[in-house]
C-alpha cells in the first residue's frame, strides 16, 4: 500500500502544476485561438488531453527514479541529480504557459521552452542510468516539448 501512496504522489504532483498552470492561463485561451495559426497546428481540445497523459508519465518516472536500487555513491549522486533536474523542469514547464499565453512574451517563452527541451534532455539521460523504463517513459515528453517548440517559434513569427 505504500508503494501506491507513493506513486499516487509522484503523478499527483506533476498533475497540480499543470492544473495550477491551465488555471492562471485559461483566460488567456480564448485570445491565443483568435492568433494566426502554424501548419500542423492541433484541435485545442488535444492540448490538455496530451499534457495530462504527459504529467502522469513524468510522474510515473520520476518515481521510479526516486525507487530506483542506487547502489553507491555516484548511483545516489545520479538520483539527486535527477530528482533536481526533474523539479527544474517542472518549474520550467509551469513558467512556460503564463509567460507565453498571459504574458504573450512568444519569443522569449521560446527560448525558455529550449532551455527546458534541455532540462529534460538531461533528465532523460540522468534517469535512464538508474532505470530504463524512465527515459522510456519521459521519451514522448520530449518529443512533445519538440513539437510544442516549433509552434510556439511559428506562432511568433505569425503575429
Amino acid at each position: 500500500m505504500k508503494k501506491i501512496g507513493k506513486i499516487v504522489a509522484a503523478i499527483g504532483i506533476p498533475l497540480a502544476v499543470g492544473c495550477v498552470s491551465a488555471l492562471l492561463t485559461s483566460d488567456a485561451m480564448q485570445q491565443f485561438e483568435s492568433l494566426n495559426q502554424p501548419p500542423l497546428s492541433p484541435p485545442g481540445w488535444l492540448f490538455p488531453v496530451t499534457w495530462t497523459v504527459l504529467y502522469v508519465l513524468m510522474g510515473l518516472a520520476s518515481y521510479l527514479v526516486f525507487d530506483a536500487k542506487a547502489v553507491g555513491e555516484a548511483a545516489e549522486r545520479s538520483r539527486r541529480i535527477a530528482l533536481g533536474l526533474y523539479g527544474l523542469q517542472l518549474f520550467f514547464n509551469f513558467c512556460w504557459s503564463p509567460l507565453f499565453f498571459v504574458m504573450k512574451q512568444y519569443y522569449f517563452a521560446f527560448f525558455w521552452l529550449l532551455v527546458m527541451w534541455g532540462l529534460i534532455l538531461a533528465l532523460l539521460i540522468t534517469a535512464g542510468k538508474l532505470d530504463r523504463r524512465a527515459s522510456i517513459l519521459l521519451l514522448p515528453y520530449l518529443l512533445w516539448t519538440t513539437f510544442a517548440g516549433y509552434l510556439n517559434i511559428m506562432v511568433a513569427i505569425l503575429n
